[in-house]
């Protein structure tokens, strides 16, 4: 029994703490919107058309796609888009897809039950978006391009949520973007964006 009391615990896996982080800001989320007499964060706008609810996804595919796209072209042109992929790639080490699948399901629902879910109907488009940028903010300089691409998509994600009415739109774009370019950054070596991805376009 002494032995059962003395051993350590194990420490949280990556995923586990991940999970922990997005699921403390949904309920964070969820509490908020509680508290202005609004629990449905999934739905904004309750008349609008229930045809929305389907194509919302749709629409959410295509904007993340059309981002991950424009980073890939960033990547190849510019030094600065190759620096922070290298500064991710150091940053972030080895992931498994579980991982990434579980670290870009869980920031997609997290952060959007709270920005878009939470935060959009509360203080609106700009201010939504600003807050947003600001929690991507990198450990230095180069990190800037990052926190800005994050202010454009958070306008982007709260005007897809605004015309949708529901977050099933803005969750698949977030995820969508999170799977596709966290997969790209661990895979490529540091350094090599561009050849990488010349080799993939082959």
């Amino acid at each position: 029994m002494d032995r059962l009391r003395e051993s350590p615990r194990p420490p949280l896996s990556r995923a586990s703490l991940v999970v922990g982080l997005y699921g403390a800001m949904a309920i964070g989320a969820l509490m908020l919107a509680s508290g202005r007499g609004d629990p449905d964060l999934y739905r904004l706008v309750e008349d609008r058309d229930a045809r929305w609810l389907l194509l919302s996804p749709a629409a959410g595919l295509l904007l993340g796609l059309g981002f991950v796209g424009l980073t890939r072209v960033a990547v190849v042109r510019f030094t600065w888009a190759q620096g922070l992929q290298r500064s991710f790639h150091d940053l972030l080490g080895p992931l498994a897809t579980r991982d990434i699948f579980i670290l870009a399901a869980a920031s997609a629902i997290g952060e959007e039950l709270l920005f878009r879910g939470a935060l959009l109907p509360w203080l609106g488009m700009l201010p939504q978006a600003g807050l947003f940028a600001l929690l991507h903010i990198g450990p230095g300089r180069r990190f800037v391009p990052w926190t800005v691409s994050a202010l454009g998509m958070g306008l982007a994600f709260g005007v897809l949520t605004s015309s949708t009415g529901n977050l099933g739109g803005a969750i698949v774009a977030h995820f969508t973007i999170n799977f596709l370019n966290l997969r790209f950054i661990v895979a490529t070596p540091g350094g090599r964006g561009e050849s990488y991805l010349a080799r993939r376009l082959r």
